[in-house]
């Protein structure tokens, strides 16, 4: 699979992902929403396949739930990661932020999740599969 290079706003963190597939999930929950500013757009890798090449020390870690954390920049507060590390399906794989990635991906969002939570701001109409949850 292809290497994709992503980093945050100010760069101090890079890193590099091979993805297993470019598929990307969209969630639109309201912790997605607040986090990101609006859904939060990601591609799942498994985490032996995250490689930080600058800045791992800058990430910033937020137990946003019982089950899940979100990485974030310490200094320019770039949404990064999403990471199900207390769920046995999840614990193994990390989400990176789509809009992270540096350049042309090639990825395409291939299923819309928590569309009952969405907010009422915009449309879904790309025709791609919607869940009502997860």
């Amino acid at each position: 699979m292809t290497k994709l290079s992503g980093r945050c706003l100010c760069g101090a963190i890079e890193f590099e992902i091979e993805p297993q597939s470019l598929d990307v999930t969209a969630c639109h929950c309201s912790q997605c929403r607040q986090w990101s500013g609006n859904y939060w757009t990601s591609i799942t890798v498994p985490l032996v396949n995250l490689n930080f090449t600058k800045g791992e020390e800058n990430v910033s870690w937020f137990r946003a739930s019982d089950y899940a954390r979100r990485g974030s920049c310490k200094t320019c507060a770039t949404s990064l990661f999403w990471h199900g590390d207390k769920l046995d399906e999840f614990k193994d794989r990390i989400g990176v932020g789509a809009g992270t990635i540096v350049g042309k991906t090639g990825a395409q969002i291939n299923e819309h999740i928590f569309v009952a939570d969405k907010g009422d701001y915009y449309r879904l109409a790309d025709g791609v599969p919607q869940k009502q949850t997860f």
